[in-house]
């Protein structure tokens, strides 16, 4: 007896202690680090730049590098994008959703007019603009809520694998704040620094974010007009070809040698010579001369092929993984016949008298 009530008395204390390494546990990933990173070994050098290169004040620099707060979350999100852990069938039910698809059309339908305009100015088509915010922050829904200040020192500062670029955009970040007259400490983003319904990172803000009604702020976090007009400025910078294809079906022949699939970025070889090869459109439509690419994805039922033309290359500048931009292309055509339907239905609608 005595024995036994020895060891429940142990185990009591062992649960105990368990439970207090469990609630340590969470209490420190959901807890800021009280240490900012005005101490990191890096952070000296950050310091000199933003002061020597850029003339910003060295206490200021130091000041927020002292509230920016590492967030592991950050770390582990950014290890497992989905476009490296997923085939493009599952990569494809992640957009092509009928939610987000009547979504886009009634994002489409409440801005028609700041929409139509962009198109007009820029030549961008607003289906294409419509699925990149669709694709990027559902229409506005989920535009991130983690401090960009945060997210970029911890990327900067403490992912080795890519700590020189997202440095980089932390330099980019306190310019455009600067620049913007914004505080570094409140704007938020995704856990890459990402912003806004287009999702800029701060060296595409600077380079491409537009202040489409002129009142001095270029807000693709809150003004709608300014992210149209932004996502519509980066696809013109990097080359769009109004009324030209995107992409289309394809078919390959045995004989097409597959060193030839899926190489490269940008297109080079017209498609009627990867047609000559065994590469061809499933159209009846004359096989377009332009250049292409051939590309090979993960169906559901085997592979997919597809021919990928400049506009397609133009969208993976925005996102460079070719699923991305086959995502995107696709929402953009099944948006655009969702709101055919939409405005048929409503035009065969018998009128009031």
């Amino acid at each position: 007896m005595h024995h036994l009530f020895n060891t429940l008395i142990s185990a009591r204390w062992l649960l105990i202690v368990l439970c207090m390494l469990i609630g340590s546990a969470v209490w420190a990933e959901s807890t800021p680090m009280k240490k900012g990173y005005e101490t990191h070994k890096n952070a000296q050098a950050f310091i000199d730049t933003m002061v020597n290169k850029h003339g910003f004040e060295r206490e200021y620099v130091v000041g927020l590098l002292k509230k920016a707060e590492k967030k592991p979350s950050i770390l582990a999100a950014i290890a497992r994008p989905a476009e490296k852990t997923k085939p493009w069938h599952e990569y494809r039910n992640i957009f092509l959703k009928e939610k987000r698809i009547q979504d886009g059309v009634d994002f489409w339908l409440a801005h028609q007019d700041i929409l139509a305009a962009v198109q007009k100015e820029t030549g961008i088509p607003a289906n294409i603009i419509v699925a990149i915010i669709g694709v990027e922050t559902r229409y506005g829904q989920y535009m991130g809520s983690y401090r960009v200040l945060d997210a970029l020192t911890t990327l900067g500062f403490d992912y080795p694998k890519r700590g020189a670029f997202f440095t980089r955009q932390l330099e980019a970040f306190l310019l455009l704040t600067r620049e913007q007259h914004q505080d570094p400490l409140t704007l938020k983003g995704s856990y890459a620094g990402a912003m806004g319904y287009g999702q800029f990172i701060p060296s595409s803000y600077r380079s491409f974010a537009v202040d489409f009604d002129g009142d001095g702020f270029a807000d693709i976090w809150n003004n709608k007009k300014d992210a149209i007009a932004s996502v519509a400025n980066y696809f013109k910078a990097h080359g769009w070809q109004n009324g030209e294809p995107v992409a289309e079906r394809a078919s390959k022949a045995a004989q097409f040698p597959r060193q030839l699939l899926n190489i490269g970025s940008r297109p080079k070889t017209p498609a009627n010579e990867l047609a000559t090869l065994g590469f061809a459109p499933l159209s009846r439509q004359p096989v377009s001369l332009k250049p292409a690419m051939a590309l090979e994805f993960t169906g559901v039922n085997g592979p997919e092929y597809w021919l990928g033309y400049n506009n397609f290359y133009v969208i993976t500048r925005y996102n460079r993984n070719k699923m991305y931009a086959l995502a995107v292309y696709q929402l953009s055509e099944e948006i655009s016949s969702a709101k055919r339907a939409a405005e048929a239905a409503v035009a065969a609608q018998p009128k009031r008298q």
